[in-house]
């Protein structure tokens, strides 16, 4: 079998994709009308009451108020490139976040209008979420998303209301390493999908306590040399890296990020662009 490819501009031997959650601000909380408290939690404390859970909330709040800071220092200094894969409501809440975004000059990409679940949601619901989500998003950033990620969880009717609302690509995909079409949900309006990657996500380090800084960054440098050395034989492909701002943003972890991109930088052949350049060269080079 042959291996997945995609060329990549200048030559580039792996196109690296770094992919910035924003979510606080928005997650659940019954204060926001929810039936209880967040699930996510870096202790994985959870209890099915309606009650809030203060300590979890201010886990949330450091990403903002700490975390960031540290993020957008470093993306700075190393002149790298962010595709920001935001709750729209965190923005709102936040907007020294959408304000460190233009001033960057990087990439919003809608991650919901809030930071939840839309499996149950019926299609009218659905889509006024996917559309106050784009709506909020431009109105805090000045761009209007042409991606979207949702909280893992989606229905049938998703992407065809991405396609519906001009959304360009869709990040809910997990099955390979480089771009692809999706000429089939809606003939005629074919949409690009950027696979996106769980096992380089930081996430990990918050489901999986015992998962260390090390071994994430030991990881993440495993699957970009991989990448780097099937793209020099002839297979150039795509990596992503999933971060968050109050999980990356510690003060015990955010040198694993450092050290990644001081890694990855001091490679030739590696274009570190945002999701929607990328989406924008394969459907310049690949049409559908």
């Amino acid at each position: 079998m042959e291996q997945e490819r995609m060329a990549w501009p200048g030559g580039a031997k792996v196109a690296l994709s770094i992919v910035v959650n924003v979510e606080e601000g928005s997650e659940m909380t019954v204060a926001r009308g929810d039936r209880g408290m967040e699930p996510v939690d870096e202790l994985g404390v959870f209890v099915k009451a309606p009650i809030r859970n203060f300590a979890n909330e201010s886990n949330y709040l450091y990403g903002i108020k700490a975390g960031a800071p540290r993020v957008v220092e470093l993306l700075r200094r190393y002149r790298v490139a962010a595709s920001w894969t935001v709750a729209a409501m965190s923005l709102e809440t936040h907007p020294e976040v959408a304000a460190a975004i233009r001033e960057l000059g990087h990439e919003p990409v809608a991650h919901g209008w809030r930071w939840i679940h839309q499996f149950r949601m019926d299609e009218a619901a659905e889509r006024d979420f996917i559309r106050r989500a784009a709506d909020s998003i431009e109105a805090s950033t000045g761009t209007r998303p042409m991606g979207w990620l949702s909280r893992y969880l989606l229905t049938p009717n998703t992407r065809r209301l991405l396609v519906e609302e001009g959304f360009a690509y869709h990040m809910d995909d997990y099955s390979g390493d480089v771009p692809f079409w999706d000429r089939e949900t809606v003939p005629g309006r074919p949409m690009v999908i950027m696979p996106y990657a769980l096992d380089t996500n930081d996430m990990k380090m918050w489901t999986d306590p015992a998962y260390t800084p090390d071994a994430w960054l030991a990881y993440a440098r495993h699957s970009f040399d991989q990448l780097w050395r099937e793209g020099e034989a002839g297979f150039p492909k795509m990596m992503s890296l999933g971060l968050h701002l109050r999980i990356i943003g510690r003060p015990g972890r955010i040198w694993a990020f450092e050290e990644f991109l001081r890694h990855v930088t001091a490679k030739p052949g590696v274009w570190i662009a945002t999701r929607g350049e990328i989406a924008r060269h394969f459907a310049a080079t690949h049409p559908a």
